[in-house]
Order: C-alpha cells, then sequence, then structure tokens
C-alpha cells in the first residue's frame, strides 16, 4: 500500500469579512455532514446481506469528496494545506477497492469527523457566526424604527421587539458588546473547527512517515533515472559529435602525411579541414562541459552565473539576488538549471517582453522567484519543462509551485532546503 498526497500548493486566504459567512456555511455543512454519517454507518452492516456493498461504493465516495471540500476550505482559514492520507487502492476492481477503502483507517477517520463536525464543529461555527450577526442586526435595528403619519412607532418585524424609539437605542450597547467578543473570538472560533478537523481529515504521524518514505523512494528512483539519461545524453553527444569529428580530424591528418610529398596543395587542404574539425569539435566539447557545470557557476557563484544567463536572453531579465553566501555545489547546481530552464520556457512559450529572477535565503530555504510578463497558462505536466524542474528538486527535498493565469503574468516559485551553516560566505557574496 502507498499514501497519496497532492503536490504542496498555496491555499487560498480568506478576507477577515468573509469570516462570519464562512463560518455560517461551515455550520449548515456539518448538518448536512450528519447524513453522510448515517448512510455510511447503516451500509455497513448491511455488507452480510449484499445490499451494503452498492451502498458503501456510492456513500463512501460521496463522504471522501464532502471532507476534501472541507480539507480546501480549513487550508483557507489555517493558511497550510491539509494532505490526502489516503492509501492508494490497487485498480483491481470495484469490490477490491472497497475492500482497501474500507480498511484504510482515514476512511473511518472521515466518518467520525462527519459526527464530531455535527456537534462540536457545528457549536464553534454557529458561535462564531452569530455573534457577528446579532452584533450587526443590533447595532441596525435602532435606524429600521420609523414613526407612522399618524404617530406610532413601527419596524419591520411588526412590534416585536420594540415599544418606542428610546427603548430601540439601548439595544445598540449590545450590539458593540457582541461585535467586540466577536473580534476577539470570532475568528479564534474558526480555527479551533478548522483544528478539529485538520486532526481528523490530515494525515497521522504514521501516514505521514509513510508518505515522507514514499516522496523519498520516489525522488531516488527518479534522481537515479535521471542521471542514467544524462550519462546516456552525455555519451550519445560524445560519440556523435566530438568523437566523430575527432575520428575524423585523424583521418585528414594521416591523408595529408601521406600526400605531403607528392601533393603539397591536396595535404595543405587536408589540414585545413582538420584545423576547422578540431576547432568544431572544441567548441562541442566545451558546450557539452557547459551542459555538466558551467563554468561561469563555479567561477562566480550563483550569482554571477544567472546574471550572466540573463544578459543572453533576447529580452529583458530584471535579476535580484540576496544571499550571505554561497549555496553548496549540488543545491547551487540545482538552483542554475532550474532557473536557466523556467527562464527557456519563458523564451520558447511566454511571448514575454520582461521576466525577472529574485533569488534570497530565508528560514533555511533557498527561494527562487522566476517571473514574466508573458500570455500566461503554464502547467506542470509529465514531460513538459515545468515537469523537469520539479523533479530536480525533488531530489534535494525541493518544492515548485506555478501560478500563471491565462493572460499573465507567470510566477515560478521554487524552494530548496538550504541551512545557513552550509552557506560558504565568499567576498563575492557581498558579505565580509
Amino acid at each position: 500500500m502507498t499514501i497519496t498526497q497532492q503536490a504542496p500548493r498555496v491555499p487560498i486566504r480568506f478576507p477577515a469579512l468573509a469570516q462570519p459567512f464562512i463560518a455560517l456555511g461551515l455550520a449548515i455543512l456539518a448538518e448536512i455532514g450528519i447524513a453522510f454519517f448515517v448512510l455510511n454507518v447503516v451500509a455497513v452492516p448491511l455488507i452480510a446481506v449484499w445490499v451494503g456493498i452498492p451502498l458503501l461504493l456510492v456513500f463512501v465516495p460521496c463522504a471522501r469528496w464532502f471532507a476534501n471540500c472541507h480539507r480546501v476550505i480549513y487550508a483557507g482559514i489555517l493558511g497550510q494545506p491539509i494532505p490526502k492520507p489516503y492509501k492508494k487502492p490497487p485498480m483491481k476492481g470495484l469490490l477490491m477497492w472497497l475492500r482497501t477503502t474500507l480498511s484504510d483507517p482515514a476512511t473511518w477517520r472521515d466518518i467520525a469527523w462527519l459526527l464530531v463536525n455535527a456537534v462540536v464543529g457545528f457549536t464553534l461555527n454557529l458561535l462564531s457566526a452569530v455573534l457577528f450577526l446579532a452584533s450587526i442586526f443590533y447595532l441596525i435595528y435602532p435606524f429600521l424604527v420609523w414613526v407612522t403619519p399618524d404617530g406610532v412607532f413601527t419596524e419591520p418585524f411588526g412590534g416585536l421587539f420594540t415599544v418606542n424609539v428610546a427603548t430601540s437605542f439601548l439595544v445598540i450597547p449590545i450590539g458593540l458588546i457582541a461585535f467586540m467578543i466577536w473580534l476577539g473570538a470570532g475568528e479564534r472560533l474558526l480555527k479551533a473547527s478548522a483544528y478539529l478537523g485538520k486532526s481528523l481529515l490530515g494525515p497521522t504521524e504514521s501516514a505521514q512517515l509513510a508518505i515522507r518514505v514514499r516522496e523519498l523512494a520516489e525522488s531516488r528512483a527518479e534522481t537515479v533515472d535521471t542521471q542514467a539519461a544524462e550519462l546516456r545524453r552525455i555519451e550519445r553527444d560524445l560519440h556523435d559529435g566530438a568523437q566523430a569529428r575527432l575520428a575524423a580530424l585523424s583521418m585528414n591528418l594521416g591523408m595529408a602525411e601521406e600526400m605531403v610529398a607528392r601533393d603539397p596543395a591536396q595535404a595543405a587542404a587536408l589540414l585545413t579541414e582538420a584545423r576547422e574539425s578540431a576547432s568544431t569539435a572544441l567548441s562541442e566539447l566545451r558546450d557539452l562541459v557547459r551542459g555538466i557545470h558551467p563554468p561561469v557557476l563555479a567561477d562566480r557563484g550563483l550569482e554571477g552565473a544567472v546574471k550572466a544567463l540573463a544578459l543572453s536572453l533576447p529580452f529583458k531579465v530584471d535579476v535580484t539576488i540576496e544571499l550571505p553566501g554561497r549555496p553548496p555545489a549540488p543545491v547551487e547546481s540545482a538552483a542554475y538549471f532550474a532557473v536557466a530552464e523556467a527562464l527557456a520556457n519563458t523564451l520558447k512559450h511566454a511571448a514575454a517582453t520582461t521576466a525577472w529572477v529574485q533569488i534570497s535565503h530565508e528560514r533555511e530555504r533557498l527561494h527562487i522567484l522566476v517571473g514574466d510578463d508573458g500570455v500566461g497558462g503554464a502547467t506542470v505536466r509529465p514531460g513538459g519543462g515545468l515537469y523537469g524542474i520539479e523533479r530536480r528538486l525533488a531530489a534535494f527535498d525541493g518544492t515548485l509551485t506555478v501560478a500563471s493565469p491565462t493572460g499573465g503574468p507567470t510566477t515560478v516559485i521554487m524552494e530548496l532546503p538550504c541551512e545557513s551553516s552550509s552557506l560558504k560566505i565568499t567576498p563575492s557574496s557581498g558579505t565580509a
């Protein structure tokens, strides 16, 4: 069994004024969720008479969909993603899927959350919403009271609450108190509900460990595959390029050696051709070396290499780099090639006129941002350039986030773990 987990994404943050309405919506959804709880619980014993199997095939996915919707909402409230902790079932039919699903602890945690959310979550969310709505009601209620032409005081609720104007304004302090309570406790109540949901809907410690093991195993396998593919590329380039030209060079020199006595002009022509082949082979070898590890990266570090790369592009690239020193060579190389691939994608697909690169080091991580003012619409898909960047960074436990709406701009955010103690302080880094 393996554990599935979505790539980390930046959750949507909700504005403060939307929180009471989100809380009210969550309170309503909490009571709707009790129906999923009852349907799933009732379907389990019915498996004995086979009726429960089709019921569970319908209700369990519904419960998971309901839980996934709340994971997205809770992530927006808490500002942190909540991964899906489900086991990945083998693709061997509906019965095997159902068996794997029912043996997954995450399924029963979802069902338990439905009941807990219907009681505790409903109370917390409803209280958060009521505090705000009650305060607004009491603050505007006196202004809903008016005097009719015959001198009678009235209001939209048929005189249910108000006797006269004076008593109607007495509720304003109540509204102010309720509003102050909501300012202090409303968001906390909403977050308490979200944390409660995260504790049941998020992966457990063992599930997180399984996710981590799977990620490392996949990253290691892909790194090995990538390195093997890179070695094959180097071998192919050497065989088809420099090696072939050096073989031709050797043949030309041999022929010139034989002809130098009887046909000096032809020997001179062969030597000229040999010199051109040697020059071409040398150029190809230099390009190959740059593809493995650019000399400018070794000599001038990440800042100098990225600036040199920016100058070689046909559009303007603003580079801002603030590093206290040079990262370790493997991290530095990964960061450089990630920036190079991102800018290459911009050149090929974005139709951009301006791009920008920002690199900084914060919280023990190397932060890289590459953006452009192009047409947007960039996505991470297998075989694409961004996918290659993602796999390159994954080998170092790094992450890639892409924000590219149609019409642009495109922003590629990359992060690589890099402890401060591993940074090499050099004069070129701008630090003493």
